[in-house]
């Protein structure tokens, strides 16, 4: 006997749902919206990542034209549900992480069929993509927090830095970036770590996705684990230019979280869902940690300073 049980979804427009048929389950992914990065493309780069030996979900059936696909069932064991219940070891489940994304940065394939047999290349995380992203720091949190006139000349002054940002990031983009990499989206499944959610991977700095881990805006960690992840990850590079990583690394972390913070309030206002609120001010402290570490974000400083100085120093 077939049985449908809804779980519980994410910040996207997809519906997820758990099969149940006798013993066996699987997961239902429903997607009217976006239907063709949430289902052509996440079965396209989950098919890089399993014939790249990292583990993702595989495809069970396909039906676009009923919105749907029926993928692997990983279980609900989140690396996050995990830490949360240990606070003695996390280091050394941060070390199988890093493990894990040293070995999807080596993967090189940029083209596979889709389950419609079309070639999918990945894109390319380029310069406009990060400008737009980090737009939404403006178009949804500024605007709704700042006066007009005010908000105009924030978000002028605003685009401005950011662009310089980008302009001052050092490292080539062309490594695989599964673009929310975090322990939300890393389940364990038999002792193994498998990836989800990755419709959204790119070609871009390889930085990026090591920032999105240690500067985790749902999970709080030490400044001093932070620390060790990111030395473990540097000992673990053969030829790393460490200074241009940090670098970009810490541009890419400040980046990110501006981004977060747009689309969180995005998700309360337009979508109703409010309880992504609770996580802007540790994402505002995030933002803090790195800001104050490195002169190239002077100018960035001063402007928040100016008109959210008690949400950069409330931490």
């Amino acid at each position: 006997m077939k049985k449908l049980i809804k779980i519980k979804g994410d910040a996207s427009f997809r519906e997820f749902y758990r099969k149940k048929n006798n013993q066996k389950t699987s997961i239902i992914v429903f997607a009217k919206k976006e239907k063709f990065k949430n289902l052509l493309v996440y079965d396209a780069i989950n098919k890089i990542l399993n014939k790249n030996k990292i583990l993702a979900p595989k495809l069970y059936k396909e039906n676009y034209s009923k919105n749907y696909i029926e993928i692997q069932d990983f279980g609900n064991e989140t690396i996050y549900n995990k830490l949360n219940k240990i606070k003695n070891n996390q280091l050394g489940y941060f070390k199988r992480i890093i493990n894990l994304l040293n070995r999807i940065q080596l993967i090189k394939n940029r083209k596979i069929k889709n389950f419609k047999k079309k070639d999918y290349i990945v894109p390319k995380y380029d310069k406009k993509i990060l400008i737009k992203e980090a737009n939404l720091f403006c178009d949804w949190y500024v605007k709704n927090n700042l006066r007009k006139l005010k908000k105009d000349k924030f978000s002028k002054e605003f685009k401005k830095i950011i662009k310089q940002l980008i302009f001052n990031l050092k490292l080539k983009n062309n490594f695989f970036v599964h673009r929310d990499f975090h322990v939300s989206n890393l389940m364990l499944v038999k002792n193994q770590i498998g990836l989800i959610d990755s419709q959204d991977a790119l070609i871009g700095n390889r930085a990026y996705d090591l920032a999105s881990l240690i500067d985790d805006v749902r999970l709080e960690t030490s400044e001093q684990l932070k620390k060790k992840i990111f030395n473990f990850y540097i000992k673990k590079q053969k030829k790393l230019d460490k200074r241009k990583f940090k670098n970009d690394f810490e541009i890419l972390s400040i980046l990110r979280n501006l981004k977060i913070i747009g689309i969180f309030t995005r998700l309360a206002i337009r979508d109703g869902k409010k309880s992504y609120l609770k996580m802007i001010p540790y994402t505002w402290k995030l933002i803090s940690i790195r800001i104050n570490d490195n002169k190239i974000f002077k100018d960035l400083k001063k402007l928040l300073d100016q008109n959210f100085k008690e949400k950069l120093n409330e931490n």
